[in-house]
């Protein structure tokens, strides 16, 4: 019986090289292929057969579920077992990639004896678990980033632009400190840059530019149904402040309700 060969797809370099490590310290295990992006991944399948794709959802390029789509379309006589791994919990996400035939769905943060694990049993080679296991992530509590990303994600906010992450960090900033928000150009913004090691105006810049991504699409009904009211309207664009202020009640909220 040979090796299991597993493909690696996910943007995030550090990430790649954890679960390299994990499975290159297995034996009877190697690592293919390292795919940033959903076309990456096509492209490495195009050139050699492997057992097990780990995949990621939101990638640029190519996200997780255009490459399930791409793959299944190219009927493959020797398709590989799907493993997706990510910061996305939310039941419609998770149901939409098992039925495009993913066989897990695990919630980053990962434990990597959990991934080796699913490795080996997709490939008949561990011991049989749970027929729920792929969904049980599900039943608990999404954190703060996955509900987020989720919620970003919806409206029409891509993950690989730089505003999507400085969002992010600006939510959990006002979440953490309210009042934040009235210092977003004294604190805010230079408090994410310093993190992210850019200037505040570039933090600024990118953030208005997600904002106005997510307007441009479109889909100001589903941020409108996310909090249950009419909270914004295709016309009236909001400023970053305002936009970021609207979220983070949102999360504050659902934080106090949840405790």
């Amino acid at each position: 019986m040979g090796d299991i060969k597993v493909i690696l797809v996910d943007d995030n370099t550090e990430l790649r090289r954890a679960m390299r490590g994990a499975i290159e310290r297995q034996e009877g295990m190697l690592v293919a292929a390292e795919c940033s992006s959903g076309l990456e991944a096509l492209e490495a399948l195009g050139k050699t057969q492997v057992d097990v794709v780990v995949l990621d959802v939101i990638m640029p390029q190519m996200d997780g579920y255009s490459f399930l789509e791409e793959m299944n379309r190219q009927k493959l006589e020797h398709p590989p077992q799907v493993i997706v791994v990510s910061a996305l919990g939310r039941d419609d996400f998770i149901m939409r990639a098992v039925d495009m035939g993913a066989r897990y769905y695990m919630i980053k943060p990962i434990e990597m004896a959990a991934l080796i694990s699913r490795i080996r049993d997709v490939c008949g080679r561990g011991a049989a678990l749970p027929d729920t296991l792929h969904l049980a992530a599900a039943n608990r509590a999404p954190s703060m980033d996955e509900k987020l990303a989720s919620l970003f994600l919806t409206i029409g906010i891509p993950a690989h632009i730089k505003g999507y992450a400085f969002l992010r960090e600006a939510v959990k900033m006002v979440v953490e400190c309210p009042d934040m928000i009235n210092r977003i150009t004294k604190e805010l913004y230079p408090g994410i840059g310093k993190r992210f090691n850019t200037s505040a105006s570039k933090v600024e810049r990118a953030i208005r530019h997600a904002i106005e991504v997510a307007w441009s699409r479109g889909r100001i009904d589903t941020l409108n149904k996310a909090f249950g009211c009419r909270v914004a309207t295709r016309e009236d664009k909001p400023t970053n402040g305002e936009f970021i202020a609207m979220i983070a009640d949102k999360m504050a909220l659902e934080q106090r309700n949840a405790s």
